[in-house]
């Protein structure tokens, strides 16, 4: 009877035990791994009181939430707290001639509305106009300057 009732008491403890779960270093550890297994690079995980938290920077969105679904798929890990941030993009060059471009287009779109004493400068897709134009014509003007989408409208008209 004895040993029956020590067995129980030893199977008892041992499924408690293991009950208890992995400590925060073993999830660290599993998240990491399940990391590198789905090939997320740029993240680093650490785990306290069963939440993993990531953090690091990677390129896009979707990097982003794979590390998010890995490390929810660790088994232990009760929330995942997302610190990663996305790498700045960076600027798109401007193709070579594109303010030649730019600058006939609002040439050609102000010469159909057939107004006439205004210069147009590009540099950089920064748009400046320059000259007279009537107070009726002025809205006309900036709304075909607009529909080009330049960087930037530098309206030096003079309003008569």
């Amino acid at each position: 009877m004895k040993l029956k009732f020590f067995t129980v008491l030893m199977l008892a403890a041992a499924a408690f035990m293991s009950a208890c779960g992995k400590s925060d270093a073993d999830l660290t550890k599993a998240v990491t791994d399940k990391l590198a297994a789905d090939k997320v690079s740029g993240v680093t995980a650490s785990v306290k009181d069963g939440v993993a938290t990531l953090s690091g920077e990677v390129a896009d969105v979707t990097v982003k939430s794979k590390a998010e679904a890995s490390a929810k798929g660790v088994e232990g890990v009760k929330s995942v707290t997302n610190n990663i941030t996305l790498k700045p993009l960076p600027p798109a060059p401007t193709p070579a001639g594109s303010d030649q471009m730019l600058k006939g287009t609002i040439d050609e779109s102000i010469k159909k509305l057939n107004i006439t004493g205004i210069t147009v400068a590009v540099a950089d897709g920064d748009v400046t106009l320059t000259g007279d134009v009537k107070k009726d014509d002025l809205a006309k003007v900036m709304q075909a300057v607009s529909a080009t989408n330049p960087k930037h409208i530098n309206n030096k008209l003079t309003v008569k």
